[in-house]
């Protein structure tokens, strides 16, 4: 048992037995007294003195009324007594719970400083602190996400102009212009298909943060061949690839296959290797591994790229947070990718880490080969 607590059961102990003491000494005394020949006499001689001015019948009605009524008398006195003591052992409790309900009314209304409690509450005393202290950090963390929601919201919202005015000033030009050459055509065309599809990557992103805000993840799980989902996966991204002259090596153990949601964790390897591919240095080679570390699998995201300073690393995976602050960047999504990657990864009971240095950019996944059950 903890300290503080130690010390509310000593004190508890020590007031019990002074109760009972005191009940004890005070039942005896009741019961000497009744019994003994002083308190007797001066009853005997009250009654005879103001009521029957007669010793004999002042003795017999003390005799009817009191001696034979000793037992009752003890026993109403005893009955007294417990309650009594009872009341005020119980209110030595009550303080106790109206000291932590004061606490926790604390913690509903968010009041500055700290608890305090007894000596003989220090434990939950430190332990209501504790809540406290993780309440207003989940608060400023949960403000500063809903700030950078915001603040990408009105970014993104203000970035859907530029594209859709291009492609609407292109296509007025070739509705416009009958005579246009079919080298400037196709020009105006290539044109207004990029920007098209940028404009179709800022509203897939306000679909991503709707997503992440009304849907919870659910893990369907199956046996899935990793090797195989991750030689899928980078064959997909060659365009992307080549688009930076970049080279992505697979090395990975033959036929590994974990229990997983294979949707999910497809999700989980494409945001890793799209964040390796935008943020990786031209030129460059993207090295993907996959191998049995005890019990999991831990697969490798590794690419070359400037190194994240490390307070930047540290809050990679938080919603909303984006490394590339400049919504200019063509890389620059809505900060939901490593959030979500974590998240998914978690429910599998597995570990995401991130680390930087000497140029180059890490992030390991780290699967059970058999999670313990499914998390729903």
């Amino acid at each position: 048992m903890k300290k503080g607590y130690r010390q509310l059961q000593g004190k508890m102990f020590f007031r019990t037995v002074v109760l009972m003491g005191f009940a004890v000494v005070f039942t005896f005394g009741i019961y000497i007294v009744i019994l003994q020949g002083r308190f007797a006499n001066a009853v005997v001689g009250f009654l005879d003195r103001f009521l029957y001015q007669d010793y004999d019948t002042a003795l017999y009605v003390y005799k009817r009324t009191v001696r034979d009524n000793a037992e009752v008398i003890v026993l109403l006195a005893i009955l007294a007594v417990f309650f009594i003591a009872l009341r005020l052992h119980l209110r030595s409790f009550a303080k106790y719970f109206n000291e932590i309900n004061q606490g926790l009314d604390a913690l509903l209304e968010e009041n500055e400083g700290e608890v305090s409690l007894s000596q003989e509450l220090s434990e939950t005393e430190r332990k209501i602190n504790d809540i406290k202290r993780a309440l207003v950090q989940r608060k400023l963390a949960a403000e500063a996400a809903e700030n950078r929601k915001n603040e990408l919201v009105v970014y993104l919202a203000h970035d859907l102009k530029t594209p859709l005015t291009s492609v609407i000033g292109y296509l007025t030009l070739l509705h416009d212009e009958s005579q246009i050459s079919e080298e400037l055509r196709q020009k105006y065309l290539s044109i207004a298909l990029e920007k098209s599809e940028r404009l179709e990557e800022l509203i897939n992103e306000f679909f991503e943060i709707t997503r992440f805000n009304l849907s919870n993840l659910v893990l369907e799980y199956g046996q899935v061949n990793v090797t195989r989902l991750l030689e899928q996966l980078t064959f997909e991204f060659q365009p992307m690839l080549r688009e930076k002259n970049l080279r992505c090596v697979l090395e990975a153990a033959p036929d590994m296959m974990v229990e997983c949601d294979a949707d999910k964790m497809q999700r989980v390897f494409d945001n890793l290797l799209k964040n390796a591919v935008n943020y990786s240095s031209e030129n460059g080679e993207i090295r993907v591994s996959a191998a049995w570390d005890g019990e999991g699998a831990r697969v490798t995201f590794e690419n070359p790229g400037h190194t994240i300073p490390a307070e930047k690393l540290e809050r990679i995976f938080e919603q909303f947070y984006r490394l590339d602050s400049a919504r200019s960047s063509k890389s620059g999504g809505s900060g939901l990718g490593l959030a979500i990657a974590k998240e998914i990864v978690e429910l599998h009971q597995g570990r995401i880490t991130a680390k930087s240095g000497d140029g180059r950019i890490v992030f390991e996944v780290f699967l059970p080969r058999t999670p313990d059950g499914p998390a729903l």
